[in-house]
């Protein structure tokens, strides 16, 4: 009798599914993912939000950073930038008053080099006037030997002089006080000088007095 019972008992816990109930377990189901889908949905926006508020937030942040500057840094750069101009502009200044020196200086040399000139052309005058029987003689040589020294100091100074016979006439160099007939020469060409000329490095010291073929 018992197993009778039990029979009937199982037998009624195996009863089939019907099919309004599948469809109702599947509709059940089909909410419950989509609710699920939904809310996965959601928490994933609302994390990206926050994501960009959140990088939002730190480039404010960066950007706040930078427009605040350290007043301190600020007074020392702007000291620093001060004292460069400063050091720049001396600079300059002391370049330009060196050179300002030397063109004096030069110029100084110059002025006292040119009153030297007439020395030597007396010097000159005086040995061209020795006769010829006296040229071997003591006073001649001890002149000749002091005008070659002078010479020489004047080289070593920068004072060399100006080449004119033989030479295109160049106003630039020489002065022409006269004009002459010249077999030797072509017209224009200095045939003759007359008091030589002298260059201080690249500078006309005196310009050559000359006369120039016709």
């Amino acid at each position: 009798m018992g197993n009778k019972e039990n029979k009937e008992v199982h037998g009624k816990a195996k009863k089939p599914v019907s099919e309004a109930d599948k469809e109702v377990l599947e509709n059940i189901m089909e909410e419950l993912e989509k609710e699920a889908e939904e809310k996965e949905e959601k928490v994933a926006n609302e994390t990206a939000s926050e994501e960009n508020v959140t990088e939002a937030e730190a480039e404010t942040s960066e950007e706040t950073k930078k427009e605040k500057k350290d007043p301190l840094k600020e007074k020392i750069d702007e000291l620093n930038d001060k004292v460069m101009r400063q050091m720049a502009e001396f600079e300059n200044f002391r370049k330009r008053t060196d050179k300002e020196k030397a063109q004096m200086f030069e110029q100084g040399q110059a002025n006292v080099l040119e009153k030297l000139l007439p020395v030597v052309d007396n010097f000159e005058r005086g040995l061209a006037a020795v006769p010829e029987a006296d040229k071997d003689g003591a006073f001649a040589d001890g002149m000749n030997k002091i005008y070659k020294q002078l010479m020489k100091q004047l080289e070593d100074l920068g004072v060399t002089p100006i080449e004119a016979v033989g030479k295109e006439f160049d106003p630039n160099l020489h002065n022409a006080v006269m004009q002459v007939e010249s077999e030797e020469f072509e017209s224009g060409m200095v045939a003759q000088e007359l008091q030589k000329g002298y260059m201080f490095h690249e500078t006309v010291l005196r310009h050559s007095m000359v006369g120039v073929s016709q």
